[in-house]
C-alpha cells in the first residue's frame, strides 16, 4: 500500500486532500512541504523557520503502542519548534478518537481554546470542525498559534484549490477565528 493509500484510508475524507493536491505541495512547495514515511508511518507536514505543522500522520496497527509515535513527535519536537495539529474533536463512542487525543496530552499538546476551526468539506458539502493542539518549548501564546495555523491554511490547505477540486476552500477569516480569553479572566 502507498503512502497515500495508507492516509486515505486512515483519515476521513473529509479531512483529505486528494493525492494530486499532496504531490503538487511537494513538488510546487518543497521547501516548507515534507513527506516522512516509513514501513509503519507517514508523516505530512510543514516546516517554516518558526513552527511546525502536522498535516497527517499515521501509525500503522501493527507498530501502535511500541512508540513509534512518541519517537515521531519527539524528532519534530527536537526542532525546538512551536508544533501544531488539527484533530477531530472528542467523541466519547470513538474510542480511536479518546485514544487519539489522550495520546496526544501525555505528549505535552494542549488544546488550543481560544481558536476556532470550522471549515466546509468540498468533498462532503458538509461543515467539518476540527480542535487545534500545539505543543510549545517556550509556551508560546495562543494568538501567534492562531497566526501560524492561518499561515498554514492559506499557504498548505487551499493551494490551488480551484485548479485542483474545481471551487474554492473558504477564506482563512471564515474558517478560523480567534477569541482573546484572557481579557474575559482578567474582568
Amino acid at each position: 500500500m502507498n503512502w497515500y493509500e495508507k492516509l486515505n484510508q486512515y483519515f476521513p475524507v473529509e479531512e483529505m486532500k486528494s493525492k494530486e493536491h499532496m504531490e503538487l505541495l511537494l513538488k510546487e512547495k518543497g521547501d516548507i512541504y515534507y513527506k516522512d514515511e516509513g514501513p509503519y508511518h507517514v508523516v505530512m507536514y510543514v516546516e517554516t523557520d518558526t513552527f511546525v505543522f502536522i498535516d497527517y500522520i499515521f501509525v500503522s496497527k501493527e507498530a501502535r503502542g511500541q512508540g513509534l509515535g512518541n519517537k515521531l513527535l519527539d524528532k519534530y519536537k527536537q526542532k525546538g519548534k512551536p508544533i501544531i495539529l488539527e484533530v477531530e474533536p472528542l467523541d466519547y463512542e470513538d474510542s480511536d478518537n479518546e485514544k487519539r487525543l489522550k495520546f496526544y496530552q501525555r505528549a505535552g499538546f494542549k488544546h488550543a481554546t481560544s481558536i476556532g476551526y470550522s471549515r466546509r468539506s468540498l468533498a462532503t458539502k458538509e461543515i467539518n470542525d476540527l480542535e487545534i493542539l500545539y505543543w510549545s518549548p517556550e509556551n508560546e501564546s495562543e494568538e501567534s498559534i492562531f497566526n501560524k495555523m492561518k499561515h498554514t491554511y492559506e499557504t498548505i490547505h487551499t493551494y490551488k484549490d480551484k485548479e485542483l477540486y474545481g471551487e474554492s476552500y473558504q477564506s482563512a477569516d471564515e474558517v478560523l477565528s480567534y477569541e482573546d480569553t484572557s481579557k474575559k479572566e482578567e474582568a
